[in-house]
């Protein structure tokens, strides 16, 4: 059953930065544990957790990755999670290596209070996880919680608009963003991450809190890049970008009723209503 949505005010979001170890599932999962109860003690009410947070990213083979995926909800760190949110009553978003039969999938798992709540799956596969993994087969799914409707990606889906866009077209007032940024070529010194970049240009765009928790750390050789941050509907940062090297938590508070009001601009314009699809037609078509 659909959770009950609330105005009641501000909401306390975590995002936890922090270092997975390829192939140590039982460290790593204990290492969110530790995680999640300092968040809930913080008052953070629903907690997002990096890409792939429960195996590790770089993976050797496919065969090494199916030994560390699991089964959602049935395997072990989905039940643990569920066990925390049930003591802590938080919400869960948290990146985790998906075994369905034989099929793998870089999924995300929506935990909350009262359990399992539902899943994500990555649509857009970067690099050699087109190796290891299928894309995604639930399309963009949004979730009710007591404190507003929460959507997920997972780190390259931040690179194409249209993900953010079918999440706020649903009702979405928060996509929370599992996460493992790597370092995208020609940074200027100084400038933020282009990841985040993105990710202010798509909460402005859409009117969407945004929540991301990225890793870091170097696996495998590939460094990651750290800089977990939670945008504003407005599309400025409420909290971070974290540092590039220490695991930490980035905490802000939030009124998630905010991005439907944000949504009107001027008196005449209203960011999604404003679309014009008539002119955009059948952009599949118009892009061969």
């Amino acid at each position: 059953m659909a959770a009950q949505i609330s105005s009641a005010g501000p909401v306390r979001i975590a995002c936890v930065q922090m270092e997975p170890h390829i192939g140590d599932v039982a460290a790593n999962r204990a290492a969110t544990a530790r995680f999640i109860e300092t968040a809930a003690r913080q008052g953070a009410r629903l907690i997002v957790l990096p890409e792939l947070c429960n195996s590790g990213y770089v993976f050797h083979s496919r065969e090494e990755a199916l030994a560390l995926a699991e089964e959602i909800p049935a395997g072990d760190t989905c039940r643990l999670w569920c066990a925390l949110a049930h003591r802590l009553r938080v919400y869960i978003v948290a990146g985790i290596a998906e075994r369905d039969g034989t099929a793998l999938y870089n999924a995300a798992v929506v935990i909350g209070p009262d359990g399992y709540v539902g899943k994500y799956r990555k649509l857009h596969l970067w690099n050699q996880e087109n190796l290891h993994f299928s894309p995604g087969d639930l399309g963009v799914p949004v979730f009710d919680t007591p404190f507003g409707r929460v959507g997920v990606a997972v780190c390259y889906d931040g690179w194409f608009p249209e993900v953010y866009r079918m999440a706020a077209l649903q009702g979405a007032d928060l996509v929370c963003v599992p996460t493992n940024w790597v370092p995208m070529p020609d940074q200027p010194p100084g400038q933020h991450p282009m990841a985040v970049t993105l990710t202010m240009a798509s909460a402005h765009s859409n009117a969407l809190f945004i929540a991301c928790a990225d890793r870091v750390g170097i696996e495998r050789g590939q460094p990651f890049i750290g800089g977990s941050v939670i945008v504003h509907c407005s599309g400025w940062p409420a909290a971070g970008p974290a540092s590039r090297d220490d695991e930490a938590i980035v905490y802000a508070d939030l009124d998630l009723s905010e991005a439907r009001d944000q949504r009107r601009l001027t008196e005449f314009n209203q960011l999604l209503s404003d679309r014009r699809g008539d002119v955009y037609g059948d952009y599949q078509r118009l892009t061969k």
